[in-house]
């Protein structure tokens, strides 16, 4: 097996078990507003009575994934998020290889919280990544206002057709050619010959297939309980991401908030070394059950000319200077 799974606390699990400058990328779709998490709220979530947790209704009979509200946070919550951003950027500057790069999902609403965390940290800021995908966030008219006469054409807010990824980077000094000898980090690996990796990811939202595999990774016991988890990201997306991660494509990934697996998946299916922390007992065991299933998928990234790995005792990037 190429990867490990941790059922723990990223922050003393990374401190306890992980040297610094060990990781070359991490690739995470952490908790946003952080309170959705928290073990009162995830227990709202699947009892399906709401809290911080908007519960869509149901379309056309299909049961539609809950979605945490941020517009509910006070001023004290972004504190709290700001300040857990800094933590964690802090713990991940010291655990990343000089040059590693950081691709961590977002919302609209609070990724520039998130910025001032990584910021402080002493992460170097590199672009923001575009995901394109239809969500059912925004566009609803004010509360009460459906059938108002002047108010039912306003809408509260737009409606969100994208999803923002930051792309931030440790620091190295020296050249990039220099780091990527010595660390095998500091640039992105291209898509091919003729294209680079770009920042304007043309995806949709997670294939039925993708989804049902989490749902029936779910550990409870009968059919009607499991559910599958809120932020489940498509294997095509996150094999997109953990390619451009490994420039020499060699080295281990960390996913620190793994949820139902998505990220190791990913790395599993490009044959890359990965680490996943999860904090919930239930996510956790889902990600046990769905990485295997999730890493047969078949997307095109794998399909790629140069899926192959490089060889270890290739030439020396100094050959070609």
């Amino acid at each position: 097996m190429s990867y490990e799974l941790i059922n723990g606390n990223c922050f003393e699990v990374l401190e306890e078990r992980f040297p610094d400058n060990h990781f070359h990328a991490v690739v995470t779709d952490p908790p946003y507003g952080v309170i959705e998490f928290t073990e009162k709220n995830v227990e709202k979530m699947r009892n399906g009575v709401g809290g911080v947790w908007r519960i869509p209704a149901e379309l056309d009979g299909n049961k539609r994934k809950p979605l945490p509200r941020f517009t509910v946070l006070d001023e004290e919550d972004k504190e709290m998020l700001e300040e857990f951003f800094r933590k964690l950027g802090t713990v991940l500057e010291s655990k990343l290889r000089p040059g590693g790069y950081v691709f961590i999902a977002s919302t609209q609403l609070l990724m520039h919280h998130v910025s001032n965390g990584f910021d402080t940290a002493g992460l170097e800021r590199r672009d923001v990544l575009v995901r394109e995908t239809k969500t059912l966030r925004g566009g609803d008219r004010p509360k009460g206002a459906h059938d108002h006469p002047e108010f039912r054409d306003v809408s509260s807010m737009p409606r969100v057709y994208w999803e923002p990824w930051l792309l931030y980077r440790k620091p190295f000094d020296g050249r990039l050619v220099e780091n990527l000898e010595r660390w095998q980090t500091g640039g992105l690996r291209r898509e091919s010959d003729e294209r680079p990796f770009t920042d304007l990811l043309e995806d949709g939202k997670t294939p039925k297939q993708e989804t049902e595999i989490v749902r029936d990774a779910h550990p409870a016991e009968t059919p009607d309980e499991r559910e599958a988890h809120p932020n489940l990201k498509p294997q095509y997306l996150m094999r997109e991401l953990c390619h451009a991660a490994l420039p020499l494509q060699e080295g281990t990934i960390l996913d620190p908030f793994v949820g139902s697996g998505a990220t190791i998946a990913a790395s599993e299916a490009l044959g890359y070394d990965s680490v996943g922390i999860e904090l919930d007992d239930t996510f956790y065991q889902m990600a046990e059950n769905a990485v295997p299933r999730l890493a047969e998928v078949d997307t095109p990234v794998e399909d790629r000319a140069d899926f192959e790995h490089v060889e270890k005792d290739s030439a020396s990037l100094a050959d070609f200077g």
